[in-house]
């Protein structure tokens, strides 16, 4: 179905308790019909928080020197790689701050190719799917990283409004440039992930419409995105912007939802983000139209130092803990795991086909 902007504002819009539940149980229908009722993992890994950006909102941006920079090595990201195929991770993200020095983009390169090979079983003879996350690079950088077996990449656009965007961006990122990576991503061949920040100071829920309709006009495949919540070491942060986190929380889960409507078959994710501001937050994402958790796999030791935001959920509970939690929250929804499969998004099949 085709809906229009105004209708799009108007399910954001929503605050009722009978009319939300309406629209929840609008998209929980939409996504079993296209979808089913599968939970996709993708094991988190976050790899480094150097970051060569200094995006306004983000705790790790270059110019905050409070954070202790880290890079992890080979045989921790092989060692967290392992441990999600033996949870029955299909898939993992490996995720970082921003860097195009040719260093990295090896060591990218070559921690792609090891992955595929050491996670190769017989439940998946290719090894884990492997999304990645590391920023805006070059087309020769994302086929490298492509050729070694990488086959999703998420990038998000933050804001579809080229105002808002240069709002939260310093100068030199430029929005033409995070376009034409996305346009790249998908001229290669990826399974392309997109999403925003939902409650931004200044943003209006026209923008967050436009948000969705940019995310159908560009094909995305896959959609990840949560409320802002603000860091203190940062330009964004509470004192200079202070936010309604029962809002962002409901936009959150209103927009999950509105997606889901307008997107149909793409893939979906509850971010941890939502887990941030409330209890149970992500399991509340599934029950909104999400098909997809990223459990975090990220070793304890740097895990409290990749805080991209304030209040960040799972930071002390062990790999196994948090594999376990997970499958037994997801199955009181009612819900499945889907072990030991990619979980592609079927949007990435379906493509030219509607």
């Amino acid at each position: 179905m085709a809906y229009t902007k105004n209708e799009i504002i108007n399910m954001l819009a929503t605050v009722a308790d009978d009319e939300v539940e309406k629209l929840r149980q609008q998209a929980y229908s939409v996504m079993l019909e296209n979808c089913g009722s599968n939970v996709y993992l993708r094991g988190l890994i976050e790899f480094s928080n150097i970051c060569t950006n200094n995006c306004n909102y983000c705790g790790i941006r270059k110019s905050n020197h409070k954070v202790h920079r880290y890079q992890l090595n080979r045989e921790n990201i092989l060692q967290s790689a392992i441990m999600s195929m033996k949870s029955g991770f299909g898939s993992v993200v490996l995720q970082s701050g921003q860097r195009q020095d040719a260093e990295f983009v090896g060591f990218v390169c070559s921690i792609v190719r090891e992955i595929k090979q050491i996670t190769k079983s017989e439940m998946l003879p290719n090894g884990v799917g492997i999304t990645l996350s590391v920023g805006e690079q070059s087309e020769e950088t994302y086929r490298k990283f492509f050729d070694a077996g990488a086959h999703r990449y998420l990038l998000r656009i933050e804001s579809s409004n080229p105002e808002l965007y240069a709002k939260i961006h310093p100068g030199e990122m430029k929005f033409e440039n995070r376009l034409h990576c996305l346009e790249v991503l998908k001229k290669i061949g990826y399974q392309i992930g997109t999403g925003v920040m939902i409650g931004l100071p200044g943003q209006t829920l026209e923008d967050l419409a436009n948000d969705i309709l940019f995310f159908k006009s560009i094909d995305a495949d896959m959609i990840g995105m949560g409320p802002f919540i603000p860091h203190k070491d940062t330009p964004m942060n509470e004192e200079k912007f202070p936010w309604d986190k029962n809002r962002n929380y409901r936009l959150g889960l209103n927009m999950i939802a509105a997606t889901r409507l307008v997107l149909e078959d793409v893939n979906i994710a509850s971010t941890t983000s939502l887990q941030a501001i409330a209890e149970g937050g992500r399991e509340h994402g599934l029950m909104f139209g999400a098909n997809v958790i990223m459990p975090q796999q990220t070793c304890q030791e740097v895990r409290n130092e990749y805080l991209l935001y304030d209040g960040k959920p799972f930071l002390n509970e062990t790999i196994d803990e948090l594999a376990s939690g997970v499958k037994q929250k997801v199955e009181a929804l009612g819900r499945k795991i889907a072990f030991n499969t990619f979980g592609d998004p079927l949007h990435f099949f379906n493509r030219g086909k509607k």
